[in-house]
């Protein structure tokens, strides 16, 4: 495999089918992209974040159909009234929102198969087999049940028997096999490692990449009779976005990717797409990595069922950068996880707004009260002191290592831990009884305290930046390091855990409530 280039990043989502509005599925691996995006650029690397929606193919066409518009203006509308201002909401912000109806998307995409039947990866044939309309994917025997429905949607398949063109799929078995034994972690968890080598040794067949029964898709650029099956599209979007043809230099800077996914897109990417890559001789994806379902009454999230919950549900009361933080950091990442309003509710209250929250309001109001509001000098740091700086260090390098695996409920989870021992420290050292004592080695000690809680917040604000971008921002404003160290998006990774960072003197004001007390029920109406 490739080297990596030095200090990049390109990480992305699953490209949505524009059928419907977003859900929480979709917002939860958009909003991981996103936070490793942050991360990633806080230390300094060259980042390139992507997302988009995939609108070609027989599923988007009948549904535009029965909405009784025109494909391309049901698309056009999904994105501009739904998708996009659902990211806005979240405050998440990829470099690029690819669609596969872009101009450029398409021309990328027909070049690139041009390529490959150029050089004899292609031919035509016959298929006739099962088909989900809902998948986008012919289904063998295993992915059906007794009646012929799709497992994943529960639905009736159908059967279609068409004159294609294929890619020949089955010739990359041992280069696939060998690309997951040279890279172990290609595709992470390990138990979807596993499935996929045991679907690859079990033998490859060749894809058929075109379709001839309808017409919503890009034309095969050496037989205009057809459109290019709708996934051998979307999985373009990557090198699209990336600029394969364009930009020949941009690509090289940033490829190759991280992709975000759930499972049962994971073959596409770990079995088709690298063959896809391999077979037009560029390296394939540096890591595959799938997350869990969010699941509500037992089943998997999605449209198709009716259990879709729209983010802006959540966020109408809880906010947006509580929203992020609870599904980074309650869900373990890799896993099936249930959600629940009593759940969102109760990691509010006793994370958020008692924690954190309160932990910013008590150290700004006692800076202001005991000082008016001027960051004090702090004397020698005792051994209570020194286990906060010691405890910070641990937390912020175990954060930045859980991040590189993609843990990113972990690294989320190690600063709240850290959060929790700051207000432990302030419990224990009480620093309004300190303040009852007005003799100097007393007034020193509470501008100890102060200071070191303080600082902690700073180193806080900058660790938490990238799960809750606008309540830290609030929180560094308000520590008065805006002024004196610059934007909080500004701040290396690195400077989290240097302690002493904030300048004494500091203008500390106690601001707007982080994360507001909630009286509500615990679903919406």
């Amino acid at each position: 495999m490739p080297d990596i280039p030095s200090g990049s990043f390109f990480i992305t989502t699953p490209i949505y089918y524009v059928t419907a509005a977003p859900h929480i599925g979709s917002a939860y691996t958009t909003t991981a992209a996103d936070v490793l995006a942050r991360w990633h650029r806080q230390r300094g690397e060259n980042v390139y974040f992507l997302t988009g929606t995939d609108e070609h193919g027989q599923k988007v066409m009948r549904t535009a159909q029965k909405a009784g518009k025109g494909p391309q203006e049901f698309v056009d509308e999904l994105v501009r009234d739904e998708w996009k201002p659902a990211w806005e909401l979240l405050d998440i912000k990829p470099d690029r929102f690819i669609r596969t109806t872009d101009e450029d998307h398409v021309r990328q995409v027909q070049e690139f198969w041009q390529r490959l039947y150029d050089a004899g990866w292609v031919y035509e044939g016959e298929y006739t087999g099962r088909y989900c309309v809902d998948c986008e994917e012919f289904k063998s025997d295993d992915q059906v049940d007794a009646e012929g429905n799709c497992l994943i949607h529960e639905r009736p398949t159908e059967i279609i028997s068409e004159k294609n063109w294929f890619f020949k799929l089955s010739e990359f078995g041992d280069k696939l096999l060998a690309l997951y034994d040279e890279v172990p972690d290609f595709i992470a968890p390990a138990g979807s490692r596993n499935e996929i080598i045991n679907y690859v040794k079990s033998g490859l067949h060749d894809l058929s990449i075109s379709r001839s029964s309808f017409d919503w898709g890009i034309k095969v650029p050496w037989d205009d009779t057809q459109v290019l099956y709708v996934w051998i599209d979307a999985l373009l979007n990557y090198t699209s976005a990336a600029q394969i043809f364009d930009d020949p230099e941009h690509f090289a800077e940033i490829w190759p990717p991280t992709h975000l996914m759930s499972r049962d897109i994971l073959r596409f990417h770990s079995v088709i797409w690298p063959a896809m890559l391999m077979a037009a001789g560029f390296a394939p994806p540096r890591r595959v990595y799938v997350h869990g379902y969010l699941l509500v009454g037992g089943k998997k999230m999605a449209k198709s069922n009716a259990t879709a919950i729209h983010p802006r549900e959540i966020v109408d009361t809880f906010g947006a950068d509580a929203y992020r933080y609870y599904f980074m950091k309650s869900i373990p990442f890799g896993s099936d996880a249930s959600f629940s309003w009593e759940h969102i509710q109760a990691v509010y209250a006793d994370e958020l707004a008692n924690n954190l929250g309160n932990l910013a309001s008590r150290v700004a109001a006692m800076i202001g009260r005991y000082f008016d509001g001027v960051l004090p000098s702090p004397g020698a740091l005792t051994d209570a002191d020194g286990e906060i700086a010691d405890a910070l260090r641990n937390a912020a390098q175990r954060a930045d290592v859980a991040i590189s695996n993609l843990h990113i409920h972990e690294a989320v989870g190690y600063t709240h831990d850290f959060v929790t021992r700051v207000n432990g420290y302030i419990t224990e050292q009480e620093p309004w009884k300190v303040a009852k004592d007005d003799s100097p080695l007393a007034r020193e000690r509470l501008a100890t305290i102060l200071y070191t809680c303080a600082e902690a917040l700073r180193a806080v604000a900058v660790l938490h930046n990238s799960v809750m971008p606008t309540a830290m921002a609030k929180l560094w404003d308000s520590l008065g390091a805006t002024q004196t160290l610059g934007a909080l998006d500004d701040q290396p990774l690195s400077s989290a855990a240097e302690w002493g960072t904030l300048p004494v003197g500091a203008s500390v004001t106690k601001g707007e409530v982080l994360f507001p007390r909630i009286e509500t029920e615990a679903a919406p109406a």
